[in-house]
């Protein structure tokens, strides 16, 4: 079974192309994942190459041979990145990391990341049984040592596992359980690059379990830990730990069944979703992780009524600002931390106006002026959340909440398409036409002007002035 894998990778189209470039090299291996994935019969996207020698001129006769560029990628061990003519895939070249290969592989990670195959004559190289522990669907670790090499490695594990048909065995959990709270010495860069991988891939919630069992979640985001035990009012089932996992999952099946929830707004919803955001995530992909965040601001504000009813009041400002300091903890892009922020502080608004449905335009504006830019995907989330909730009265409670919810999607998603409505007036007009000065005055009734419009209200310029005139320098607005 071995021999067949290892002609399957190397009949590989880009394995080949590498092989073509490097001609009769008889220093060099493919390792890695690209082995790995071969012997888990995966699709092979990158090839791997550890070379004995310089590995700037390997990389550089593979990019001549593919027909791409070549650039560093480590200058601390020596890394080298080919891409081909259409970058369709990459092939990354490192310098053994010892004195021979055997050397370089006892160095690795985890068993099935230990196997080389030589790029010359088709050698597989299984010192550590990478081939069976695959076969097997096991995740082993080479050993204590390979946590103290590198201290990201505890949660690659259950990266890999969220990524793969693989699970650890026992004796790497312990090691893992071990080694978990030293996570926090790797760049936060790198954890975040983790974390996200987790968090965007098919089996998160599998991911997010092991990571909750081996210790990772307490020592990555403590904020999500600490939910573990807090108890909620009678209108929730779950403590708030495990609603936000609820919460998580609720979003993954409305990701897969939007239909049944928006009908035909399902279609243009995805398109919205699957916008590119930020640090290589779709908006939707940055939802799971709004949906992992955001009731992260309940602990520090649980209280008890004197009825004995649970509170978190202001849980959602708290989290706005709590949500904000793990983005900078983990170096992610401000346009990210401001997304998350955003939902985290918006994620209540729309239960609250269940009680007024139906809306008026007016209450429909304020709705959609509160929660943008996010207004479209605070929507989504907040279905999530109420589906997530089946405490006292839920059913009746959540067909309320996403009758609302498809009301208002239909406006976010026109409001996002068009963007919001403006003043059939220039500010400059205006101001002329009622001799004020620019200034707050003006930016109030400029605003009010754009909620008439929406709500129909007034259209032409002159409708416009003749509402401003009533509104009036320094009268509060009248109407509706």
């Amino acid at each position: 079974m071995s021999d067949a894998r290892v002609e399957r990778l190397l009949r590989d189209v880009r394995v080949r192309a590498v092989r073509d470039a490097l001609g009769d090299a008889d220093a060099a291996w493919v390792v890695g994942g690209t082995v790995r994935d071969a012997f888990l019969e995966r699709p092979l996207t990158d090839v791997d190459l550890a070379v004995a020698g310089d590995a700037e001129a390997a990389a550089r006769r593979v990019a001549d041979g593919i027909g791409g560029p070549v650039f560093q990628l480590s200058e601390e061990f020596g890394a080298w990145r080919a891409l081909d003519a259409r970058r369709r895939f990459a092939c990354d070249v490192s310098p053994l990391q010892g004195a021979a290969i055997e050397a370089d592989l006892a160095r690795r990670d985890f068993t099935v990341n230990a196997m080389a195959v030589a790029l010359a004559d088709g050698e597989l190289l299984d010192l550590h049984d990478g081939a069976t522990d695959a076969a097997r669907g096991v995740l082993r670790v080479l050993g204590p040592d390979a946590y103290a090499a590198d201290a990201l490695r505890p949660l690659r594990l259950a990266r890999l596992a969220t990524e793969l048909p693989l699970a650890p065995d026992a004796e790497t959990e312990r090691l893992t359980r071990a080694a978990a709270p030293g996570v926090t010495r790797a760049s936060p860069e790198r954890v975040f690059a983790e974390l996200r991988r987790i968090v965007t891939a098919d089996g998160v919630m599998a991911g997010l379990l092991l990571c909750n069992r081996l210790g990772l979640t307490a020592a990555v985001l403590p904020e999500v830990d600490a939910l573990r035990g807090i108890e909620q009012s009678h209108f929730h089932h779950l403590d708030v730990h495990a609603h936000t996992l609820e919460v998580l999952r609720r979003y993954l099946e409305l990701e897969e069944r939007l239909e049944d929830l928006f009908g035909e707004l399902a279609q243009p919803l995805r398109s919205v979703l699957a916008e590119p955001l930020a640090d290589g995530m779709t908006r939707g992909q940055a939802l799971r992780f709004a949906a992992l965040l955001h009731d992260i601001g309940k602990p520090p504000t649980r209280a008890l009524r004197p009825d004995g009813r649970v509170t978190f009041i202001g849980h959602d400002a708290l989290g706005d600002e709590m949500v904000g300091a793990v983005c900078r903890r983990l170096c992610t892009s401000e346009r990210l931390r401001a997304f998350l922020a955003a939902i985290t502080r918006h994620h209540l608004v729309l239960g609250f106006l269940v009680h007024e449905h139906p809306l008026s335009r007016r209450r429909i504006f304020r709705y959609l002026t509160t929660t943008q830019p996010v207004e479209v995907e605070v929507t989504a989330l907040s279905c999530a959340d109420r589906l997530a909730t089946r405490g006292r009265n839920a059913e009746a409670a959540i067909d309320a909440h996403l009758d609302l919810a498809r009301e208002l999607m239909r406006h976010g998603l026109a409001w996002r398409a068009e963007g919001p409505p403006r003043s059939p007036i220039r500010g400059d007009e205006l101001a002329r036409e009622l001799a004020i000065e620019p200034g707050p005055e003006l930016g109030r009734l400029l605003a009010e002007l754009a909620e008439a419009r929406f709500a129909g209200e007034i259209e032409t310029r002159e409708e416009a002035v003749a509402f401003a005139r009533r509104a009036g320098p320094g009268r509060p607005d009248t109407q509706p």
